[in-house]
Parts: structure tokens; sequence; C-alpha cells
């Protein structure tokens, strides 16, 4: 089996990976699973059954103290207030400049907060919080004592009925509890990036094993298949679920991205948000929209998006779509351009390929949107 290179970190699950045959490559500085059987074939189990994700490359941070909420609501969009004790929110991080630090799970625990963010973001999105933190909070990394397992699929709460006796029905979307999983109490959540019913289980990195070896014996009777990077990110494009390097980034405003409804700009100041308001004020230039090939043609992140021979953008993330057989991607062109129905064309390979603009998310016959 190829060795991770020097600089490159293990998840506690990487072992287990590789005696699985996984194809492993280096991403966000970790060395992970990108597939196991086929991307295709990793994809489609998600979409009718479940799968299993190793997720220990995800950053988090935890935050407490007196002023935790005034802290998380100044560099935050959207509205932590809201919160009630297990409640996860779905948000972003701004510059002053309203471009895109990173976006983000909240957590509301009965004693502190829990912020998930992107393992590419750990070091950068750790210091910015740090350089705004005032008096009266803790912010602490504890990514390297987290391993994170997400369980997804039609099945994933059938899954979970076998590993614990909490009342699962009860568990909203979006919603967390602390509870015994697999004879040890730990916080799970009902969340996910695939547009299928979920859970993602938080751990001690020296338990993983155990718990991903629990996982996929009750996962058995479902034909549970262990999913890597690949499909993964298959199945959130066809979502149009947010990429942070490619969808959002400093360059974009969340209002662009079509993210407007994490952006609570009633709720008090934060940082970003008085050029939100100038630019909603004024109307968005430019948006992401929804592209999908009217022939066979996969588009790629770089690829040209081109109107009546001009060009008018770039895809900022594109594949081929396992569940609707086709080409799809997102880009970003002129407002003009961005109503559902409009032709454009994406250049692949040399040629102009045809293309549409569609609703999203183009999957719309997932367990959960």
């Amino acid at each position: 089996m190829p060795q991770a290179a020097v600089g490159v970190k293990k998840t506690p699950l990487s072992d287990l990976h590789e005696a699985a045959g996984a194809k492993m490559v280096p991403f966000a500085g970790f060395y992970m699973p990108v597939s196991y059987r086929g991307i295709s074939e990793e994809h489609r189990r998600v979409r009718s059954t479940v799968g299993v994700f190793d997720l220990s490359h995800m950053g988090e941070f935890r935050v407490t103290g007196s002023k935790a909420l005034e802290f998380l609501q100044k560099v935050t969009t959207n509205d932590v207030a809201k919160l009630a004790v297990g409640d996860v929110q779905y948000s972003m991080m701004c510059y002053p400049e309203g471009g895109v630090v990173d976006d983000l799970l909240v957590y509301r625990l009965s004693d502190s907060y829990l912020l998930v963010v992107n393992a590419a973001n750990i070091e950068k999105d750790f210091n910015w919080l740090a350089k705004q933190k005032p008096d009266g909070v803790t912010l602490t990394d504890e990514s390297d004592q987290t391993a994170l397992i997400a369980i997804q699929g039609p099945k994933a709460e059938a899954l979970m009925a076998k590993l614990t006796d909490f009342d699962l029905p009860k568990l909203g979307y979006y919603k967390a509890a602390k509870d015994n999983v697999c004879g040890e109490e730990i916080l799970f959540s009902r969340t996910g990036y695939t547009g299928e019913d979920g859970f993602e289980l938080y751990m001690t990195p020296e338990r993983a094993e155990h718990f991903w070896k629990k996982v996929v014996k009750a996962g058995q009777a479902f034909d549970i298949e262990p999913i890597g990077l690949g499909a993964r990110d298959t199945l959130r494009l066809e979502m149009k679920y947010m990429l942070y390097g490619n969808d959002i980034d400093a360059t974009t405003n969340p209002l662009e991205a079509g993210l407007g409804w994490v952006v609570k700009l009633a709720k008090g100041d934060f940082i970003g948000k008085g050029p939100t308001e100038k630019l909603k004020a004024e109307g968005l230039k430019r948006k992401l929209v929804s592209l999908e090939m009217a022939e066979k043609a996969i588009p790629r992140k770089g690829c040209g998006v081109f109107a009546s021979g001009q060009k008018v953008g770039e895809v900022t993330s594109g594949t081929f779509s396992p569940s609707l057989e086709k080409g799809i991607g997102l880009g970003y062109v002129p407002s003009a351009l961005a109503e559902v129905g409009t032709k454009l064309e994406i250049e692949i390979r040399g040629k102009n390929s045809p293309a549409v603009v569609v609703p999203a998310p183009f999957y719309k016959h997932g367990t959960r949107k």
C-alpha cells in the first residue's frame, strides 16, 4: 500500500481504509480514501440504502465563556441567539469586505458551542477566530482530539437504531444529542452533506475503529459500504451544497452563492454585514447557478462558461452525476443570465458544449433537502 506523504496526517481510520482496498490520496493535509469500489457505485449505495464516511479530517473548535454567544454573533452570519440546546446551525464566517472565510456548523451544547469547520481551513479559521476573540471567551482547537464518522442514506435511521436505544424519530433534522451509542456516551447529530437522511458521530480518536466496525457490522443488513471523498463530492454537488475553495471563498459573498438564508442582517452587527447590506441594496451583479449539460459532456472546475460566444464565467464545481447520468456543474454568471432555462455553453476540451440553467437541487428525490 502507498505510504502517506511527509507532513500529511493520517486519520485514526486510515489503516482500515487501506485494508479495505481504498484508493488513498492526500486531501486538505490528510491521507484520505477517494474511493473503494468506485465513485458511481458508492454514490448509488448512499442514494439507495446507506454508506459510512470517515470525516475525521474535519476541524472542531470549542467555544466557552460568558461572552461566547456575543462572540459567535459577531463572527458568523446566522443568528446564533435562536439556537436552543441541541440545535445545529449552518452558517458562514465572513471577512470585513464580505467575502467568505469558511462555511461551518454551529452546535449549541449544554455547556459550550462546538464549531465544525472545513479540514483545509482549520489553521486559518482558528487564527481568524482567535484574532476576533474578546476577553470572556475561551477558544479551543479540539480537531486532533476528535474523530468523526458519518452514516448517510435512506436506511441511516434503521442502522442507528441497532446502535442506540435513543428515540431517533424524535431527533429532528439539524438536531444533536448526547447519548449512549455502541455502549458509550457520545455526541451525535442528524446532519450530513449528501441530501439523504443521516447521522454524524463524534468520538475520541482512540475509539474510532471500535465505532467504525460496529457501524459496518450493523449496516450489513442494508448492504452498507464505506464511501470515499469522490462520492462525497458527487453527492453534495447533486444537492448544490457548497464546497469551500470551489463555490465559495474570500472573493465571493454569501448572497452571490444563494446563501442569503444563512445571513441574518436584522440580528445586529457582524463582520461583513456592511458590504453585504450594500450588495443586497444595489442588486447582485452575478449569481451562482446550476448548470446541466444538454449532451454527453462533463464540466470541470475552471471550464469557461459562454453566452453568445462571449465568456461570462467559469465552472466552480463540475462532475458526472451518477443519479441523473449526465454532466452537471455550478458557476457564477451575470445575474441577467441566471434565470432558470437560460441556455449557455461550457468549454470542455476545446469545444463549447450546450448547457442550461436548471433549478437546484439537481437531484430532487433525497430523503433530506
